[in-house]
């Protein structure tokens, strides 16, 4: 082993990287012959875009390739650390570059959708007069995670999670290369350990490459040389945890919808299990609280306006702990919004106003509202601090969005409501 360790410092993952569209594994959709982005990198031609797939699916060597193919200039940003400034100042290198060398500048934010608006908004321009080609690199869904806008600037490439047949390509080809893999060291698989590693990288190619190179380094040569690799070895390495990520886009939305119908049935145990699953399968925390605070305002709403308190409280203390203590607030949660009174009226009462939007326009505010001269009746100035006038336009007529439930708190607030419909107070 000491001639593998001399010889290498960067990791076994870093090292395999494709260098070149053949060796990049399980995206035939994208890369066949005659598929669209095929046959733009084969003409030398470089589009902004967005690479949307799971953990380890190659998204980044997927860039690399292509930045390499076109001969352009390669800058790379990581959306967890990088800000405006970082973005400003690849740009100016861009601009540089083009002038000088006339290269044209590929800038490649990993992790995109961690970027917040005004991040986002920042690429805008530079992607609009072509200072620089973006790649994007993200875990989620584009749609909901990048503002339209830049959306709209680029294409959506989907990237699928690998396949146990690819990942096992992967490291056969890291086992046998001797220029950047393991192929210096005599290496003895038992039989069936390289489909282990396979089945329990769950589709990434990063743990896969981890996994062998753990078990390889730590491994004890024999008088000949050779390390012989067990499958209790692989376990031992992997320490058995259940999937290191969601294998398949697939099951990534099944779990969650699974872990949603739980809380809005009034299940907590069924969401606790839910729960469980999506951490032990390596989801990532930041959606699992986006789903814990959309299900309190959309399932409770305020049949129990303290779920959403919970759940965004909650959303807070996990970002701040992280795994694994981040989830004992979102079990906190996730239980409290199962056990919580439900009501959907919210999500229903917004949905309606805007489909009255979409199909009767924007009227002008009423007058009255806009000038309190033409007729506006101050609530403050009647008792109970409620006077009945109408603050929709005439054009929307006398619509109903809310309807409030007999739920919980909701009840009371439906209560209070009639009350004052059915008595509307004078002016003193």
């Amino acid at each position: 082993m000491g001639l593998l360790e001399s010889k290498y410092t960067e990791p076994l993952a870093w090292r395999m990287r494709p260098t070149d569209l053949s060796e990049i594994v399980g995206q035939e959709h994208i890369l066949s012959p005659g598929k669209p982005l095929r046959r733009a990198i084969d003409n030398g031609y470089l589009f902004s875009m967005i690479l949307w797939g799971p953990p380890g699916c190659g998204k980044s060597s997927l860039a690399r390739v292509l930045v390499k193919k076109c001969s352009a200039k390669l800058v790379r940003l990581s959306a967890v650390s990088a800000g405006v400034s970082d973005v400003r100042k690849a740009v100016e290198e861009a601009e540089a570059s083009m002038q000088i060398e006339g290269t044209p500048t590929v800038l490649f934010v990993d992790e995109v959708h961690r970027f917040s608006k005004t991040q986002q908004d920042a690429l805008l321009p530079y992607i609009e007069d072509g200072t620089v080609t973006f790649i994007g690199a993200t875990t989620e869904n584009p749609r909901y995670s990048l503002i339209p806008a830049l959306i709209s600037r680029c294409s959506v490439i989907e990237m699928r999670p690998l396949e146990d047949t690819d990942i096992r390509v992967i490291l056969e080809r890291a086992l046998h290369d001797k220029a950047r893999g393991l192929g210096l060291v005599p290496v003895d698989m038992e039989p069936g350990s390289v489909e282990l590693i396979c089945r329990l990288s769950g589709g990434d190619a990063r743990v896969a490459l981890n996994t062998l190179e753990m078990v390889v380094r730590s491994g004890s040569a024999g008088r000949d040389g050779t390390v012989k690799v067990t499958k209790q070895d692989i376990l031992d390495a992997s320490k058995m945890v259940v999937g290191k990520g969601v294998k398949d886009l697939d099951l990534h939305y099944d779990l969650v919808s699974a872990f949603i119908k739980s809380m809005r049935g009034s299940d907590p145990d069924a969401a606790i299990y839910w729960l469980a699953r999506m951490i032990m399968a390596g989801e990532d925390l930041e959606f699992i609280c986006r789903r814990l605070v959309i299900a309190a305002a959309e399932d409770v709403g305020n049949a129990d306006p303290m779920a959403l308190v919970v759940a965004t409280a909650a959303a807070e203390a996990a970002r701040m702990v992280g795994f694994p203590e981040a989830q004992i607030p979102l079990a906190q949660a996730a239980i409290y919004v199962a056990c919580s009174d439900k009501s959907n009226a919210a999500y229903t009462a917004i949905s309606k106003a805007m489909e009255q939007i979409k199909s009767k326009g924007t009227p002008a505010v009423p007058r009255h509202i806009r000038y309190a001269a033409e007729g506006y009746l101050y609530p403050h100035d009647y008792p109970g601090h409620w006077v009945s006038q109408s603050y929709l336009p005439s054009e929307a007529g006398k619509c109903k969005f809310v309807q409030l439930s007999d739920e919980g708190y909701e009840a009371k607030m439906k209560e209070r409501l009639a009350r004052k419909y059915e008595s509307p107070p004078q002016r003193e």
